[in-house]
């Protein structure tokens, strides 16, 4: 559905920093640094056919955070919630809402934890699990 996302930062070094440590839990590589054409530094992490995009905003006015916004990525176990989790909290996320652990709704079991990037981008750590399966 998606081709790709794209996040701002105020501190491109910063949130490269977060994001290259984060991301490696979920078997992603290093961000590329590039700088567009209008001077702006840009981080992109391809991941899985997938496209997420850091960018110092392109207007000049600071970066905001999408109030009740999310961001999702998918884990491949419980177990990799948790390092998603204790990773991005290590390296200056905050955790929020309840700690990492199963929640049952409308899409089934779903093992999930939540976390803010050092810019307050909230973000969801998520494995479906599979029936039968426990956590």
């Amino acid at each position: 559905m998606f081709s790709h996302l794209i996040i701002g930062s105020n501190d491109i070094d910063r949130a490269q920093a977060f994001y290259d440590g984060l991301l490696a839990v979920i078997g992603a590589e290093k961000g590329a640094r590039q700088t567009n054409a209008t001077g702006q530094q840009r981080v992109f992490y391809m991941h899985k056919g997938c496209l997420f995009g850091i960018t110092q905003p392109i207007d000049g006015q600071p970066a905001t955070v999408a109030n009740g916004g999310t961001i999702g990525f998918q884990c491949d176990s419980p177990e990799q919630v948790r390092r998603f989790h204790d990773t991005a909290v290590a390296l200056g996320g905050t955790s929020v809402e309840s700690p990492p652990g199963l929640r049952q709704g409308p899409a089934g079991a779903l093992y999930q934890a939540y976390v803010r990037d050092p810019d307050g981008h909230k973000l969801c750590a998520l494995y479906r699990m599979k029936p039968g399966e426990s956590a």
